[in-house]
Order: structure tokens, then C-alpha cells, then sequence
């Protein structure tokens, strides 16, 4: 699978431009701020059908109008689809397919899966554990739609939980039959995303350990841990169990809202022990981890999109990571770098099928050297 052409329209700082790729690698460059991140958010748009780095689509429309567009053909096992998302401010997000309209949009996610490596994916160090679970989400649900279904009624069912536990104390009554209903929900639904997620995990660990042995030439020993309530005992019980705690604290103490990832490199915690550049060698072997998953889950290669992952990787890394994610295993790359020179001499001295677009003042132009595509 990759991605043929993309259109933007009122786009970011993208008043229109239209781009061909090739399907191998696709490098933008440019100083910092002048638009290459969004070129990589847009396909993140035509893939999942959201931004990869907010969750609100009006920050997304270029200043001074009141829609973008996005336009995109994928070619996948030799058939071709017209993909096209608008966004206009006080209406629904449209997206379609070949002409024809989603009813929903979750009913797109995983035709197209894209995998993106970003200075953003710190916060998954840094920041709480929701950041982790979005993480496990966001990989599982580009291949089982079960399990997004899942984690939406899951989610509705918390919701109402909540909402419930806070009316019992302002209206100081009980019903534990209406409470059960939403229990049921919470158990049912909160089984299948336990279940997914503890597969995921132990599956990822050996893959993502080696993949951080091959980056970091094997200095330092990480490792991932999936922490569930649900690892402990039946959720039924435990809903049951931390009752009165819930309706003292008015909202749902336990349950799979509560999952996260440990993150461990060296027995410590990585987010206390690990340099810069260990944390970030670490989230890229994370994210290739998460890219091989969904391959052999979907039995193709997602889109793999690099953004800026070079930033403070000295050049015997940054070549190392082209020579890793440049072989067969990988398909379709987007590259983005403020170093053309460097880019283009690693890419050169691997013989690679690429093209290199330099951005500049909004507009974006094909600098690929002469020869160097279908080589």
C-alpha cells in the first residue's frame, strides 16, 4: 500500500498545493515552522481521519477561512481509492471514499493504517497514563473494529456510570439496579479491550527490545509492562468491591480507564533514568515496534511517517535508522529534516527509489535529484 497523490486546500499554512510520491521514500525539508510536520498530519488525516497532534479540526483550517480539504489517492494490491476529507467550521467533519459518503467515520480507520514517529510521542514519558492508553488504542484499532467499538461503548458506559454515581449523592439515594446496568456494560466491554491490549503488549516486548538493541548497539536492557486492574481478578468484583469508595469519590475507581504502560529501561523507570537520547531511542523503537504489529496484523505495510526523529540523533544514528527503516521490511516513508545535505547523501549512498521536496514560504518544490526515482 502507498499513498499515490495528495491535494491540500486551506490546509494549515497550505493555501493549495497538489504532490505526487514516490512509493518508496519522500523527504521534506526546510527550516523549522515552515509546514513540513503538517504535510505528514494531513496523510495522518486521510488515514485515521484526525490530526495526529489535536483533537480539535477548526485549529486545523488555514487563518482566514472556514474549511480546509484534503485530498488523496491510495493504491493498495493493485486497486486505487479517491479518499477526500472536509472540514467547515460549525459543520460535521465529511470524509468519503471513491465518492461515497462514511456514516462513520471509525468505519474507515485501518483500510489506510499510517504509523507516526514524532518529538510529540514524548508525552507517552512524560505525560499520564491516558497518553499510554491512547497509544494501545491507536494501534489496535487501525486492524480490529471490535475493538473500537468496544472502547466507544466502553466509554459511554463509564459516562453514565459516573454521571449516576454523582446523582446518588446529590439526591442522596441508591439504586443498584440501575448502577448494574452500566456495570454489565463495563465488565463486557472491558473484557475484549483487556484482552487486546495484554495480546498486544506481550507480543510487541520482543520486537520492540530488539529493534532498541539495533538502534542503541545494545547499551541498555528496556522493557514494557501492561498494568491492568483486570490483571488482578474478575472486574465484576472489583467494580463491587470499591463501591463505596466510588460513590464517596462520585466517580468509577476501576476498570480498564485506569490501564497503563510501564516504561522501564535498566529495572528504572525511563522517564527518571534515561538521558534524552535514550528516551527517544526508546520511542522509535517503540513506534517500529507498533509499525511491525500492525503489518502483520493487517498483511501489509502501514505508511510510516518520520517527523524531525533526527533532532539531537548524531549522524551515525541518523543513518542507521534510514538503513533500517530503508530495506523491505518497511513500504511507503515520509521523511521530514531541517539537514537536506544529509538526507540526501545517506539516501544517495543507499541506492533507494526517493524524492525530495524542499518547503519554503508555503510553497513546497520538487528538488529530486535527476535519476534518482524508480532506480
Amino acid at each position: 500500500m502507498h499513498l499515490k497523490t495528495l491535494a491540500l486546500t486551506n490546509f494549515k499554512n497550505y493555501e493549495l498545493n497538489e504532490l505526487e510520491f514516490s512509493p518508496k521514500i519522500n523527504c521534506f525539508v526546510g527550516n523549522n515552522g515552515v509546514g513540513k510536520t503538517n504535510i505528514l498530519d494531513a496523510i495522518h488525516y486521510l488515514s485515521l481521519t484526525k490530526s495526529f497532534f489535536n483533537s480539535i479540526d477548526s485549529i486545523s483550517i488555514r487563518n482566514g477561512e472556514d474549511y480546509f480539504i484534503i485530498q488523496g489517492s491510495f493504491e493498495r494490491a493493485g486497486e486505487e481509492d479517491q479518499i477526500y476529507c472536509a472540514f467547515q467550521k460549525q459543520r460535521q467533519k465529511l470524509l468519503k471514499r471513491n465518492g461515497k459518503e462514511y456514516q462513520k467515520l471509525s468505519d474507515h480507520i485501518g483500510r489506510y493504517p499510517v504509523v507516526m514517529i514524532s518529538p510529540a510521542d514524548s508525552a507517552l514519558i512524560t505525560e499520564g497514563s491516558e497518553d499510554r492508553r491512547k497509544f494501545l488504542n491507536k494501534i489496535i484499532s487501525q486492524y480490529n473494529a471490535e475493538y473500537l467499538d468496544s472502547v466507544l461503548r466502553y466509554n459511554k458506559a463509564l459516562q453514565q456510570r459516573n454521571r449516576l454515581l454523582k446523582d446518588f449523592k446529590s439526591l442522596a439515594g441508591f439504586d443498584s439496579d440501575v448502577l448494574s446496568i452500566w456495570d454489565a456494560q463495563l465488565v463486557k466491554y472491558g473484557n475484549i479491550i483487556f484482552r487486546e491490549r495484554n495480546m498486544l503488549v506481550n507480543e510487541l516486548i520482543p520486537v520492540f527490545q530488539e529493534y532498541y538493541s539495533l538502534i542503541s548497539s545494545g547499551k541498555e536492557l528496556v522493557k514494557l509492562k501492561y498494568r491492568s486492574h483486570l490483571s488482578d481478578g474478575n472486574i465484576s468484583e472489583a467494580l463491587q468491591n470499591s463501591l463505596s469508595k466510588d460513590r464517596f469519590l462520585e466517580y468509577t475507581t476501576v476498570g480498564i480507564h485506569k490501564d497503563d504502560l510501564v516504561l522501564e529501561m535498566n529495572d528504572f523507570s525511563v522517564k527518571s533514568l534515561g538521558s534524552q537520547g535514550q528516551q527517544k531511542s526508546y520511542l522509535v523503537a517503540l513506534k517500529l515496534a507498533k509499525f511491525d504489529y500492525i503489518k502483520r496484523k493487517a498483511g501489509f505495510s502501514p505508511v510510516l511517517l518520520l517527523d524531525d526523529i533526527f533532532d539531537k540523533f548524531d549522524a551515525e544514528r541518523v543513518e542507521q535508522i534510514i538503513r533500517l527503516v530503508g530495506n523491505d521490511r518497511f513500504g511507503q516513508i515520509f521523511i521530514t529534516d531541517t539537514h537536506q545535505n544529509r538526507l540526501q547523501e545517506i539516501l544517495s549512498s543507499h541506492k533507494t527509489d526517493y524524492k525530495l521536496f524542499k518547503i519554503a514560504d508555503n510553497a513546497i518544490a520538487d528538488e529530486t535529484p535527476e535519476g534518482t526515482e524508480n532506480k
